[in-house]
């Protein structure tokens, strides 16, 4: 979930019985195709043209050699399925044993390309009993049309702007220039496609690709934002559903203001993680008491605001663009070393490392030009969520928010804010927080790290109750885990229950 801001082979029909949990068949389940929606039998009866990927994904991807890529046409509105279609880029490396279905996967985002999952879990059990797929949701990478906002120049140029102060001119500065940029949107993706662009239709091209690739029931795994695609599948779909993982859960009950408010804390939590460690090591760019270590960085960062970094790059490095790298920095422990190299390059008056990873963080290629992720990230949430249009109610979030999180404080707090970008969306949101309710749904599996800032723990404990779903809980600090963490104990819990059906042991902590 990306932060939010201002703008073994066997013989399928075994049964296999393992101390860990209860098995049960873990075949594809026989029987007919579920039927699809009314008027919707082309997209679902069409058969994908799969070949090579080039052309697919970003211009640095480097697919497997054995990869595949296609595009599954979707209607773009599921209510006039006569209408313009859209195209799902899809990839997929075929099993390489004797296969159970295919594996769906999505990493997250919104906004993110999935297309690159395909290549996750080599040399195991997944591999040999799935074809494992990625897909861009619509609007987002390769899939087409396209979500585009902003041009290259517009990005670079609004990265480096100063922020808007919360005094009341600056707050009408602010919510002027959301409204440009909602603007460049309709005006570059067209208000129908930014209209049905959201999880609700995300969810139905989902049950679109599971047909398309020939499977009765959907096995999937969900990372982040790719959790609330899965649940709202399963909350739409319980009964075409063979098996679900989500890590790094996204909580459907919430609303945006209290997630931004837990996602803060969440990452509060992760810097002073980061501070606590860094401390015991000599030098350490925040000092030696990590009691002051909110106050240091701050003493780095602020004089920012009005005069950027040098760095060899001539745009410098910006406050937004510090701020942004540093938050890159925290989505995992594997990343503190960098965050040390930037804050003490920061130290020093340079901004080279922090600058990169801005970069990476907004999709920025080294060419210039940028990916879509952080237009598409805009879209989808703002249709996805209710706008918060009561400056009293923007005023108390910001409040809060600089409470929660103190290394974010910029100080420069009025107890007022500008009303966020969805504010300024010009088409309605087709999302309302509620909790999730999948009656017929088989088991299914969350994990939830313990320390994870952008989905904090307890939503994975909250929508594991709502799925009435088994709870895998990682320990660790770092932005999900299964499967990329290198965690032996919880990658063979979700390898077991994807392959097999193996339900993870009541309580399991890794």
């Amino acid at each position: 979930m990306r932060v939010r801001r201002g703008r073994g082979v066997l013989v399928a029909a075994v049964l296999a019985v393992v101390a860990a949990g209860c098995t049960v068949e873990r075949a594809e389940p026989k029987g007919p195709m579920p039927p699809p929606g009314a008027g919707l039998e082309r997209f679902y009866g069409q058969t994908p043209e799969w070949g090579e990927c080039a052309g697919f994904g970003d211009p640095d991807d480097r697919f497997p050699p054995n990869a595949q890529c296609a595009k599954i046409t979707v209607p773009v509105d599921y209510a006039d399925p006569d209408g313009p279609t859209a195209q799902i880029a899809v990839s997929r490396i075929p099993a390489s044993g004797a296969k159970i279905g295919s594996l769906l996967m999505n990493p997250g985002g919104p906004g993110v390309s999935g297309l690159s999952m395909a290549g996750i879990a080599n040399r195991t059990p997944l591999s040999e009993r799935f074809d494992r797929v990625g897909f861009d949701p619509r609007g987002v990478g390769a899939s087409t049309p396209s979500i585009a906002c902003l041009t290259p120049q517009e990005a670079d140029s609004e990265r480096a702007e100063r922020p808007d102060d919360n005094t009341p001119e600056g707050i009408a500065a602010a919510q002027a220039e959301n409204k440009e940029y909602a603007d460049k949107c309709v005006e570059r993706s067209g208000d129908e496609l930014l209209a049905h662009v959201g999880t609700r239709e995300a969810v139905q091209d989902m049950d679109v690709i599971r047909a398309v690739l020939g499977d009765r029931k959907l096995t999937y795994l969900g990372y982040s934002y790719g959790t609330k695609l899965g649940s709202l599948y399963a909350e739409r779909f319980p009964d075409r559903v063979r098996a679900l993982v989500l890590d790094g859960a996204v909580d459907s009950s919430q609303d945006p203001v209290q997630e931004s408010l837990r996602q803060a804390a969440g990452f509060q939590t992760a810097f002073d993680a980061y501070a606590q460690n860094c401390a015991k090591e000599p030098d350490c760019p925040l000092g030696a008491d990590p009691a002051q270590s909110v106050a240091r960085f701050r003493d780095l960062v602020n004089p920012l605001w009005d005069q950027p970094a040098e760095t060899t790059d001539p745009r410098g490095l910006s406050y937004n663009d510090a701020m942004t790298g540093v938050t890159q920095t925290l989505y995992s422990d594997d990343l503190w070393q960098v965050l040390t190299l930037g804050l003490d390059e920061l130290h020093d008056g340079r901004g080279d490392t922090l600058l990169q990873l801005a970069d990476m963080y907004d999709g920025r290629r080294d060419d210039g030009t940028y990916n879509n992720t952080q237009d598409a990230f805009n879209a989808i949430r703002c249709v996805d969520d209710p706008r918060v249009t009561d400056p009293a109610v923007a005023g108390r979030q910001d409040a809060e928010y600089r409470k929660a999180a103190p290394f974010l404080d910029d100080g420069r707090g009025t107890g007022q804010a500008a009303l966020e970008l969805c504010a300024s969306w010009p088409v309605p949101n087709s999302g309302e927080p509620h909790r999730i309710s999948a009656q017929g749904l088989p088991k299914t599996v969350v994990v939830s790290t313990t320390d994870d800032p952008a989905t904090p723990y307890q939503a994975g404990v909250d929508l594991a109750a709502q799925l009435d779903a088994a709870l895998i809980t990682f320990d660790g600090n770092r932005h999900t885990a299964a499967l990329v963490a290198g965690n032996q104990c919880l990658d063979a819990a979700v390898i077991a229950y994807l392959v097999d059906l193996t339900i993870p042991e009541s309580g399991l902590v890794c």
